[in-house]
């Protein structure tokens, strides 16, 4: 193709996305589908929200069911593919199930686990096929730390290794922190290996209390605050953008903070390439989780399944569930969540809630904001 066909067809994707991003209703469609394709690992990490397992479960969604599902998918536009697991790279057919998202109109992402597997030819590979950012997961800017968190020694090496390998090929990607009382007086060293592997974005992930993450101490709710209070003046000095994962409490503090005041968006601006969305994504709100075995849940760490794909319409189920309506409806929302003056820029991170109270709709321990109309 030539060059100037090359440029006028990008530009022509560009605008396709913005009137999808423009007009994505997160009652029809998710922004964000994470895909668990395997459950299985080399790692045990300490926080692990699947209780990954050394092999793969032979009752895994197969090839031509990933193909189908795939195609599913596109009814609901062209939102953000994540392949994750487990480790994604586990499966033999990874690249062939990314080349068939990515030629539908999927925009795909992969999160490795920071293993021998991603050599430089796997990236490539998985550049090749259509991978637009990988993300790896970096928990402490001290080796033994995050050696420690992952239980498995060299692996903070290894994570660098593939980071530097992943900007050498040109590869968009993302560093995700992992926030709990063992590294949060850390977060600050961080910022420099964030900034050395180029990442475009610094997720920085708030400790949901299960899976094996059940065995950690979260930090309190004030410690939220003023991590949050922190990374939203972080991400006015630029260099890279910061997303608080698992802590919607953020487009709070940013819109209290004068980030524009939309009582939708709060105003944040991505510049990650992605086209996020203005509006807060949160479980079963613009987010989709598909297990290993098929089964549709608002998040992997919401784990209440509302069907599985073999036998169910998962589109279908993100629209009509009566847990993913419920989910969208913020008057369904109790405690300090229900009457907080910012509950439809927050909502809570309904996952922590449910994990903690066994309610989904109850208010989110970890947040320490006191709404006006609240009274204990």
């Amino acid at each position: 193709m030539a060059p100037d066909n090359v440029h006028r067809q990008a530009a022509h994707e560009r605008q396709a996305r913005n009137r999808w991003m423009a007009e994505t209703d997160f009652s029809r469609a998710p922004f964000t589908i994470a895909w668990e394709i395997t459950r299985a690992c080399a790692f045990s990490c300490v926080h692990c929200r699947a209780d990954a397992q050394h092999r793969r479960n032979p009752a895994e969604l197969t090839t031509e069911e990933g193909y189908a599902l795939i195609d599913r998918l596109t009814e609901f536009g062209s939102p953000i593919l994540v392949f994750t697991g487990g480790d994604p790279m586990m499966r033999r057919d990874l690249f062939e199930l990314i080349k068939y998202a990515d030629a539908a109109g999927l925009r795909c992402s992969l999160t490795p686990t920071a293993t021998a597997l991603p050599t430089v030819a796997r990236l490539r590979r998985a550049q090749q096929a259509g991978v637009r950012r990988i993300a790896l997961s970096l928990d402490a800017p001290l080796p033994e730390v995050h050696d420690d968190f992952r239980k498995v020694a060299g692996s903070w090496e290894r994570t660098m290794t593939i980071l530097r390998s992943a900007k050498s090929l040109g590869i968009s990607t993302q560093v995700n922190t992992t926030v709990t009382s063992h590294n949060v007086d850390l977060l600050p060293e961080m910022v420099t290996f964030v900034q050395e592997v180029g990442a475009v974005q610094w997720s920085v992930f708030f400790l949901v209390p299960m899976g094996r993450g059940q065995q950690l101490s979260m930090i309190s709710p004030q410690q939220h605050e003023e991590v949050l209070v922190w990374l939203y003046e972080l991400s006015r000095a630029g260099g890279f953008d910061v997303k608080a994962t698992a802590a919607p409490m953020y487009r709070r503090v940013a819109a209290q903070r004068g980030a524009g005041g939309s009582a939708i968006g709060a105003g944040f601006a991505f510049h990650d390439g992605l086209d996020r969305p203005a509006q807060g994504v949160n479980d079963g709100r613009g987010f989709l989780f598909i297990s290993h075995l098929g089964d549709v849940m608002p998040s992997g760490f919401l784990p209440i399944i509302a069907g599985n794909v073999r036998r169910d319409d998962v589109v279908d189920i993100y629209r009509n569930h009566p847990l993913f309506r419920g989910l969208r409806d913020p008057e369904r929302l109790t405690g300090k969540c229900g009457v907080c003056e910012f509950r439809d820029v927050c909502g809570g991170q309904r996952g922590r809630a449910y994990a903690v109270t066994g309610d989904p709709f109850a208010s989110d321990p970890a947040c320490a904001y006191v709404p006006s109309g609240w009274t204990a």
